[in-house]
Parts: C-alpha cells; structure tokens; sequence
C-alpha cells in the first residue's frame, strides 16, 4: 500500500509535469495533446501483451521490475531537457514507455493483493477498499503538490522527483513484500503466443470476468470524458468560472474517497451485487441529472458529493470479484487485460465527447449521454453472470509465509 501510494503520487505529479513542460518548451496545445494520446496508447497496448511476461517473471518481480524501469524512463526526460537535446519524438516514445512500464508494475500488485490479503486475514473488500482509497487520494494530492513543486523546482525537478517516487517503491515492494508465490512455470514447449490466447481464451469463456471488463471499458468511456472534457466546458459556459471546475471535480473527488473508506470498514458484510449495481446507477442520475437540469453551482457541488459517495464501492467490488475468480497463474494475464480495456475507453469517450459537444451543444450532450449511460448500467441488473459476485463471504485466513504453491492455489480456488 505504501508503494501503490508513492507511486500513485508521483504519477499524478508527472501527469501535470510533462503537458506543462511542453507548453513551456513548445507553445503548443496539439502536441499536449499528442503525450496525452501516447501515454494511453502505452496504457493499452502493452498491458495486454506484456500479461503472460509478468505471469513467467512473478507478481512481485514484475512489480519491483516496473517501478525501476519506469524510474529510469521518467528521469530519462529531465536529463535530455538540462543537456538541450529532447526532440518531441523521444518526448512521445518515453511517456509511451513509461505508461507500458507503470501498467505493467501497477498490474502486478492488483494480482499481489489477494495473497497478501489472506495472510493478513483481511477481506479482499477492505484490501481493495484500501488500495481504491490511495489512488484517489493520490488525485487529489499529486496535482496540487505538482504545482507547487512547479514555482519552486521547475517540471524537470518535478520528473526527477516522480523517479524518485518509482524507486521508493520499489525499494517498499522488493524488500517488504515477500510473497510465498512463486512465478508460474509454463508446461513444456508451451510459447508465448499460446500462453497469451490462453488468457484470451478464460477471459472470453468467464461471463462474470469478461462482464467486469466490459463494464470498466463502458464506464471509463462515459466516466473520464465526463470530468475531463465536459465539465471543463461546463464551468466555463455555464458558470463562467475555473474555479468552479475546481470545486466540482474536488467534490467528486472527495466524495468518492469517503465512500470508498465507508465500504472498507463495512462493505464485507454488505451484498456486493446491490452495491455495486445500484450506486452506479445513483451516481449517474445524480451527476448527470445535476448537470443536466443546470442547477445553481452548490447544488451542482453537493450532487457531486454524493455521486462519489454512492460511487466509491464500485472500484473495490470491481477488483475483489476478478481476483477472487482469476487462477494465480492467470493473473498477470487477466489484470493486464483488465487494466488495458479499462484505460481503452478513456480516449474514444472524449474524442466523441468533444464532437458531439461541437456538434449538439453541450447540455444536449449531458442528457443524451446520461440516458445511454443509465439504459446501460440498467441492463446489467438482468445480466444473469453478475448474480455470482457474492463470492466468498467467510473471513479470509492467513495464509502461512511458507505455504507451497499448489496449497496457495487451493485456497484461491476454494473462493471460486
């Protein structure tokens, strides 16, 4: 937890560094524009490819190795800024490498977290609830600390802190994780290609995974464009005002946090299903029937709060179900998919987002798009796969450090 936190700040540290760097450097809001496009590129391409390389090397091995590529990769740029010698292609190529390097780290502690858990005898709810709730700090504290750091060190002192960020936690992981997996080992004359349709093919067979998935692609697609594309264009028309972009995003942000701490202390003992389905639809109605009706902005701001509070279980829920029903083989295979087709979504909502806002005005937008997005969450309630995403409801056990393989692999099946 301690190196998802480093690491969570340190990349939302670089997410404000590196576009400001340009700016600085170029003027130029299309090649801002351009990183933003090759870091999600990054996101998904590899975290999918690279699933059967983290389930050879390990969980804890990958995660250890990704921190300290990605280290080297961020402070690559600040280095090549100070001798005067950064050209934007290499710009594009190291931001590019870099999320494949983060993806591949940050894929490896979502699979390490099971294990953990059970040896800790916490509930994957409370883990998961946990893990959720320092990302979302991290997003409300890496920006603002981003830009301070700015005034005072400039964005190539800012890079140089973020590798320092990915060192720390690799140091936490590879010296205070030890984990009693041990790398899956490939039955003979088995090749990467066929490890990798491997997973393709249980992603694809598991409904309940697969309809995981599609919801995280389906949710990020109207999700992130929402805070990233429409509300900009919101506070300016409606309000006239960034800082109330400011507020709604920090009410959001911060809602979504105490509902996520909320379900970690009790979501164990709660049915997942009517949490995870029914926020979601909540939240929807709420933000977007806020926006919609253009109500005053304190209004708009305690819509924004409580739209977070409903939504903050649907992440931990999310994660406790594909690991509780992903084999420890498949791990890496399974959240590296998760990982990509999460972050797939993200670019194709908000290059439509900003068509469609040209092209219909934006408050047309707002109630078009939330009426998709609640007949959407609304046909999950009559999906048949997502009845199984109770799971296990016993507490979870330690797990001794020095417990073979094949006991560790029962125990996860027996949640199955």
């Amino acid at each position: 937890m301690a190196a998802n936190a480093v690491s969570q700040i340190g990349n939302m540290m670089t997410a404000v560094a590196v576009p400001w760097l340009v700016l600085a450097t170029t003027g130029s809001a299309v090649q801002v524009g351009l990183v933003g496009a090759a870091i999600a590129i990054g996101w998904v391409v590899p975290a999918i490819l690279g699933g059967p390389l983290v389930d050879r090397l390990g969980l804890r091995r990958t995660s250890v190795a990704g921190d300290l590529l990605s280290a080297l990769t961020v402070a690559t740029i600040p280095i090549l800024q100070l001798l005067g010698v950064l050209q934007f292609w290499q710009l594009l190529a190291l931001v590019f490498l870099l999320s494949a390097f983060n993806a591949q780290g940050q894929t490896a502690r979502f699979g390490l977290v099971p294990e953990l858990a059970g040896r800790g005898a916490l509930s994957l709810e409370r883990a998961n609830s946990t893990d959720r709730a320092i990302a979302r700090a991290g997003q409300l504290a890496g920006p603002v600390l981003a830009g301070v750091l700015i005034l005072v060190i400039g964005s190539t002192g800012v890079l140089f802190l973020d590798a320092a960020t990915f060192g720390l936690s690799a140091l936490f992981v590879g010296m205070g994780v030890r984990s009693g997996a041990a790398p899956a080992s490939a039955p003979a004359q088995t090749t990467y290609g066929a490890e990798l349709q491997a997973g393709v093919r249980f992603l694809v067979g598991h409904r309940l995974i697969f309809s995981m998935i599609v919801l995280a692609l389906l949710g990020n697609f109207f999700d992130v464009p929402l805070l990233s594309v429409v509300l900009p264009v919101y506070a300016s028309e409606v309000y006239g005002s960034p800082t109330s972009l400011g507020l709604m995003l920090a009410a959001f942000a911060g809602g979504a946090l105490a509902g996520t701490v909320a379900f970690g202390a009790v979501g164990s003992r709660l049915p997942r299903r009517a949490v995870f389905l029914w926020g979601w639809l909540l939240a929807v109605v709420i933000a977007y029937g806020a926006l919609a009706l253009q109500l005053s902005e304190a209004a708009v701001v305690l819509a924004a709060v409580v739209a977070g509070l409903v939504a903050g279980p649907i992440n931990p829920i999310l994660e406790t179900v594909v690991q509780e029903h992903t084999p420890p083989e498949l791990m890496g295979r399974v959240f590296g998919a998760f990982v990509a087709f999460a972050q797939a979504g993200i670019p194709v909502g908000a290059a439509v987002a900003g068509l469609v806002i040209e092209g219909a005005g934006l408050i047309n937008t707002i109630a078009v798009a939330g009426a998709l997005y609640v007949v959407v969450i609304g046909l999950m309630f009559f999906n048949p796969a997502l009845r199984s995403m109770e799971g296990r409801r016993a507490p979870a056990e330690p797990i001794p450090l020095e417990a073979p393989q094949g006991r560790q692999s029962a125990t996860m099946k027996a949640g199955l």
